[in-house]
């Protein structure tokens, strides 16, 4: 075992975004791997994974189902799984007084809750996405919100692979809140999902969102401001994971030494 390295654990171990986190992880000489997670009863588990390395040298780590043997070896857990599976890890860490970083999306009012009470015993870092960029964008959007009154219609468009399984994303969601943050008005009041039949003159003020889904597209969101002779668009386009599995590691390394609190990409990236 290393000294004075953030040992990291990984849950999604075999997943898209936790496979990614474990590799750029296993080439940043800050942390040391310590566990690769996945649910019980996944065909993975016991399956030997190969990391790149980088300045830790080439690495193999066997995926497990059993967090209890190896939570206590951590200081910092990282989730992108499903919603109940998130905050059973959260219950996890917890009990073991470890710091968790958390990019799973479609979580709930009520799930959001029990992540906030969690943050009174330790620190956790939650964010719909975790890129720089999407982080910044989502600023703007206040900014935009604030500075371009209702004149001005806002549609925010994003498309996803096929295999996402909430929608709209959490991140086109927190573009709308960002926006109506700034409008000073409340989101669910003037947000509408998709269009369909006859629907009428469009309300003024109203917030569209919009999903699309298909191939292999790994995140594309557009927010559009659009008034009598001109229109304003934001585009933030994913070509990797690597953007939200390096912000998890940047969140991880924010958060590994913090006390307790629930914190976003923003307070991570010093943009509040």
């Amino acid at each position: 075992m290393k000294s004075n390295f953030i040992k990291l654990i990984v849950f999604g171990a075999a997943g898209r975004m936790g496979s990614r986190i474990l590799d750029l992880a296993s080439q940043d000489d800050t942390f040391e791997i310590v566990g690769a997670i996945e649910a019980k009863g996944s065909v993975r588990v016991g399956e030997e994974i190969s990391l790149s390395g980088g300045l830790n040298g080439k690495q193999k780590l066997s995926i497990s189902d059993n967090l209890s043997d190896i939570i206590n070896q951590s200081n910092v857990l990282i989730d992108f799984t499903q919603p109940d599976a998130t905050l059973e890890h959260v219950a996890e860490a917890l009990h073991a007084k470890k710091a968790i970083v958390i990019g799973t999306t479609g979580l709930s009012k009520t799930q959001m809750e029990e992540l906030a009470e969690a943050s009174k015993k330790i620190p956790i870092v939650q964010a719909p996405n975790m890129s720089v960029g999407m982080n910044v964008m989502f600023r703007l959007a206040e900014m935009l919100g604030e500075q371009l009154n209702d004149n001005y219609d806002v549609e925010i468009v994003e498309a996803h692979h096929r295999f996402k399984n909430d929608a709209p994303s959490g991140s086109a969601l927190e573009i709308a809140r960002q926006v109506a943050k700034g409008r000073k008005v409340n989101l669910d009041q003037e947000a509408i999902y998709g269009r369909k039949g006859f629907t009428g003159e469009r309300k003024k003020g109203s917030i569209g969102i919009h999903a699309l889904r298909g191939g292999d597209v790994v995140g594309e969101h557009t927010i559009n401001f659009l008034t009598q002779g001109e229109m304003i668009s934001l585009t933030h386009k994913a070509s990797s994971r690597d953007a939200f599995a390096s912000g998890a590691l940047h969140a991880a390394k924010f958060v590994h030494n913090k006390r307790s609190g629930l914190y976003d990409m923003q307070d991570v990236l010093g943009l509040k």
